[in-house]
């Protein structure tokens, strides 16, 4: 192959015509934890890599409109470190930190996890069920999109030659709300979700769910909003019968395949049951908001 050029570019406009400018294959490196690994696997030969750490705001977490935005370049230890918005989304945080070791944590991204497009990503359902939009930069100007339609296939994403996301936005929680991510793995720590589940919901005075979103990860070839597992819950105070229809929504939401972690009937009915202990946390967590 060609020699492979490094660029360390100052500005998302010279990062952008840099991608749209390489004929060949062209890699956006933030935190590099898929990447790097990919590239000493050879499944990923790029003549191009855009370290995109030294642009202006890549780095930062910001207010914006009673939410927050989070620079593509964020690790998951400053992520979790933020004591703020650890707060206001306490199921993404979570979810993010579960990416690999502590030694990981300083480098991985929300935003590589979610560009990465494994089906089985942990921040990626969060920030479904969070509603998180993905900023995007590219040779045609700027646009906003939500994150469930950057990935399109395992591996892909739905960007176009010289796109990248820039950042990610978390927008403002209403009062008396609360979301949760949970996962099954087949250890206790650093492997690949058999099954994720992200829930956001918003309650009223008298506890009943007035609005929620719920995502899948690990079920599908891209991670799942499931409206359908959503509508189950909505106007109900999360009885029994509406966690009974969650779990048979999400259940029958999955197009899974079988492989070493689990088989299609495991992670079917798996699903469903973190649903519904997912709710019950989201639940719990805006009880006391």
């Amino acid at each position: 192959m060609d020699e492979m050029r490094y660029e360390t570019p100052t500005s998302v406009n010279a990062a952008v015509k840099l991608l749209a400018g390489e004929k060949g294959l062209a890699k956006v490196l933030a935190g590099g934890t898929d990447l790097l690994v990919q590239m000493r696997g050879e499944t990923v030969v790029p003549n191009l890599i855009v370290d995109i750490k030294k642009i202006a705001d890549m780095k930062a977490i910001k207010k914006e409109k009673g939410g927050f935005r989070v620079g593509a370049a964020v690790s998951g230890a400053e992520l979790g470190e933020h004591p703020e918005l650890s707060k206001m989304w306490p199921g993404v945080v979570e979810a993010t930190e579960l990416i690999g070791s502590t030694q990981v944590q300083g480098r991985a991204t929300m935003t590589g996890n979610l560009c990465n497009a494994s089906p089985g990503a942990d921040s990626v359902p969060a920030l479904i069920a969070a509603g998180a939009l993905a900023a995007i930069a590219g040779p045609n100007g700027k646009r906003e999109v939500p994150v469930e339609q950057i990935p399109v296939s395992p591996g892909k994403t739905s960007l176009a030659k010289g796109e990248f996301v820039t950042s990610l936005f978390l927008p403002k929680r209403p009062k008396k709300s609360g979301d949760a991510y949970l996962r099954f793995i087949p250890r206790t720590e650093m492997d690949i979700a058999v099954v994720g589940c992200g829930i956001s919901l918003t309650l009223d005075k008298a506890g009943t769910v007035l609005a929620a979103r719920v995502a899948l990860g690990a079920v599908a070839p891209t991670a799942l909003l499931v409206d359908a597992a959503a509508n189950a819950i909505i106007g109900t105070k999360l009885e029994d019968a509406a966690l009974d229809a969650l779990a048979a929504a999400c259940s029958a939401a999955c197009r899974p395949i079988d492989d070493k972690r689990g088989t299609k009937e495991f992670r079917i009915q798996i699903a469903g049951v973190l649903a519904r202990r997912v709710a019950l946390i989201a639940r719990a967590r805006a009880l006391k908001k």
